[in-house]
């Protein structure tokens, strides 16, 4: 999917499309962290990895739902 520059600032300052991320993004990267990490946060194996693991997950779900919701945007108002 390639974005036109002007279509991803617009979207960037579309306040639904960053209600859309996050009521989509956010908690489907919460359960990634829960199901890949959640053993070594129960264990107390906390290491740089799992944290950065940890706060990596939901940045790329956001980054997914974010140009989902872009796309979605553009193509209603195309």
């Amino acid at each position: 999917m390639n974005l036109p520059v002007s279509t991803f600032c617009d979207a960037c300052r579309d306040r639904a499309v960053w209600s859309r991320t996050l009521r989509i993004g956010l908690p489907v990267g919460l359960v990634q962290v829960a199901i890949n990490q959640g053993d070594a946060w129960l264990a107390g194996a906390i290491t740089a990895g799992v944290v950065a693991k940890s706060l990596l997950s939901p940045a790329v779900s956001c980054a997914i739902a974010f140009s989902a919701a872009a796309s979605i945007r553009r193509s209603s108002s195309a």
